[in-house]
């Protein structure tokens, strides 16, 4: 999957011009926590939720700066702080540091991207053109509409067994020697050994992921559960 099959298009945006008082009216009007902003057709930055929170015109300004003591110690630009709290225009109290993405980037390295700069948003470009954004609500959507695709799937016992045996094969936890996997209308019956009980509940998770798969029994031992056969 790509971020283009799941981002947000077209994207709402703001100019570094844009007044401060309008971008909030524009996160609350359209439930977004953050817009991007255009420096003419550049990304220059991004406003947040976050980016609001400490304005002097509902007194949370002295809630960033804390008391004089600590912002000696941390070294912390009251100059800066005030511009932010104060400013009027986009461009004042923008984040500029704004990590983007191609349209054609795996969606595994935007959610790894996001997980790494701790970001919860990232603008998909082509070139130099802002086309998307993907966020982590977008995430979340596409984990519904999968798992809504797969469960309209129907396939008989055999491709089951054959899609849960091709996804166990490649894990390094799976047992293939000890371990065995049969299908009968719809349930998966796990046969044999295993190591571990953390081994069970992931051979279940795998083929809880099959489309047409209405159950999972496991009969399987662990090593140490083994019946004695004396």
């Amino acid at each position: 999957m790509k971020a283009s099959d799941i981002m947000t298009s077209p994207v709402i945006t703001v100019q570094a011009h844009t007044p401060v008082r309008e971008i909030a009216a524009l996160l609350l009007e359209h439930r977004i926590s953050a817009v991007p902003v255009l420096d003419g057709a550049r990304l220059a930055g991004m406003v947040s939720e976050a980016d609001l929170l400490h304005r002097h015109e509902i007194g949370t300004e002295e809630a960033r700066r804390g008391p004089a003591w600590l912002r000696w110690l941390s070294g912390a630009n009251s100059a800066s702080d005030y511009v932010r709290a104060h400013a009027v225009h986009a461009s004042d109290v923008m984040t500029r540091e704004v990590f983007s993405a191609e349209a054609d980037v795996d969606l595994g390295e935007i959610v790894a991207l996001m997980e790494r700069r701790n970001v919860r948003r990232v603008p998909i470009v082509r070139g130099a053109e802002l086309v998307g954004i993907v966020s982590r609500a977008d995430v979340v959507r596409a984990v519904v509409a999968k798992q809504g695709s797969a469960a309209t799937e129907s396939p008989g016992d055999e491709a089951i067994r054959a899609r849960v045996a091709a996804e166990l094969e490649g894990q390094p936890w799976w047992r293939a020697p000890y371990s065995s996997v049969q299908v009968r209308d719809g349930v998966v019956h796990y046969l044999g050994l295993i190591d571990t009980e953390e081994q069970r509940s992931a051979a279940r998770v795998a083929a809880e992921n099959v489309p047409g798969v209405r159950g999972v029994e496991d009969h399987r031992f662990t090593m140490y559960d083994v019946p004695s056969m004396v």
